[in-house]
């Protein structure tokens, strides 16, 4: 189910429900109406070092990556993404040629929970996503933000009340939700991590796992940003996934039979996308793989045997594609109460972490890299550095012209 056209040919606004999508809405925020790494591993970038710190999206410790240069000084840019299954905002400034975290915030809203069955946004997702909104909402006023640009990916497509719920956001929060297309939430991912792609020459994927869409962007590297030569979205994300493909847990037959079906559905959708990126998927350069998403993070954390969550450990992380693949097959085994005791993974993610493997799975099955890299970041990095650029040329734009102006005078 691709999109016919790559991110970075068209850009003009997509099919959405009440609001433009595919370019930056440059708006000013209004405020509501209401009141430990192994030994040996290696991170992203050059073989034995670095070639990008990571951007933070902790405000306690902000190494960020990067932004316009000459941005202007000590205002604050706001992304807010709200996925199928979280709700993640980051407040950042720009700082020389990059930016800095002040402020952070992440929820699992589970706003898509029950949305492949009836087609509809439950009162009770809507109320858990309300709630995580006035939050964002709140510190939006608190920083001063002078942009802010605020994005709904695919429950808010599919959904029937999708566009109901974005106008009550508006009304309650104050927040101008932009339901994007498929298209441009695959440019802003790449657009968020392709800092982290490994150098070399030849093609390479990056890849994001969200809660209700998975969107795999062919690339080819080189200049400021990596060119776009083919892409797809499919409907299955670790949430619609989940919910479609029933099965038992009670006993690991039982359990790998669900896993099979669901890598079954997984690679129908691919196939066509298969077959056009086949040729390169068969260069003599070595291929890359990049993937941003809680999948990936949270299989790159049990590869690390982290006793909790690390962000620094994890973003930037290269690691055996193999690696995966053996972690997604004994998560696979185990039953869901199993799944919870794992270190970095918890109730939050115990069920949904298997649709997660099989998407995995699926895309190296159609992309057979050695290597994965693991980026703990995407769609909001991507918007601010949008956000950032945009105001550094309409900053270009004003300047020109009052000069313009003085000339005539």
């Amino acid at each position: 189910m691709a999109e016919q056209s790559p991110p970075d040919v068209k850009r003009g606004p997509g099919k959405r429900r009440g609001s433009k999508s595919g370019k930056v809405a440059d708006f000013r925020y209004k405020r509501p109406s209401r009141p430990d790494v192994k030994h040996g591993e290696r991170r992203a970038g050059k073989p034995h070092a670095p070639r990008r710190e990571a951007a933070s999206a902790d405000p306690a410790n902000p190494d960020t990556k990067p932004a316009p240069a000459h941005a202007p000084h000590r205002q604050a840019y706001a992304a807010l993404d709200l996925g199928t299954n979280n709700c993640r905002l980051l407040i950042a400034r720009p700082s020389g040629e990059d930016f800095t975290v002040i402020d952070a915030f992440s929820r699992v809203v589970r706003l898509g929970e029950g949305l492949a069955a009836s087609g509809r946004l439950s009162d009770e997702a809507m109320e858990r996503t309300l709630a995580a909104l006035q939050v964002c909402a709140e510190k939006l006023k608190r920083r001063n933000v002078r942009l802010a640009r605020s994005v709904a990916t695919e429950a808010c497509r599919r959904a029937v009340n999708g566009s109901k719920f974005i106008d009550r956001v508006r009304e309650e929060t104050g927040i101008v939700l932009d339901i994007i297309s498929a298209q441009e939430e695959a440019r802003l991912a790449v657009l968020g991590c392709h800092v982290l792609l490994e150098d070399g020459a030849g093609p390479a994927i990056i890849f994001d796992i969200g809660g209700g869409s998975t969107e795999l962007v062919l690339v080819e590297p080189g200049g400021p940003v990596p060119r776009i030569l083919d892409w797809l979205s499919v409907p299955w994300g670790v949430v619609s996934l989940t919910d479609t493909v029933e099965g038992s847990d009670e006993s690991e037959a039982s359990r790998l039979d669900r896993y099979r079906e669901m890598r079954r559905t997984v690679s129908r959708s691919f196939a066509q996308f298969a077959e056009r990126i086949a040729d390169a998927a068969r260069s003599p350069a070595p291929i890359r793989l990049l993937g941003t998403s809680g999948t990936v993070t949270t299989l790159a954390s049990l590869h690390l045997e982290l006793p909790q969550y690390d962000r620094r450990a994890v973003d930037g992380l290269i690691l055996p594609s193999q690696s995966m693949r053996d972690i997604s097959a004994r998560l696979s085994r185990m039953s869901g109460p199993e799944r919870q005791k794992l270190p970095c993974i918890g109730d939050d993610r115990a069920n949904l972490v298997i649709a997660g493997c099989a998407i995995l799975e699926s895309i190296l099955d159609i992309w057979p890299s050695v290597q994965l890299g693991v980026a703990d970041r995407g769609i909001r990095e991507g918007i601010l550095r949008s956000l950032m650029a945009a105001d550094v040329e309409g900053e270009r734009s004003r300047a020109a012209l009052q000069h313009m102006r003085e000339q005539d005078v």
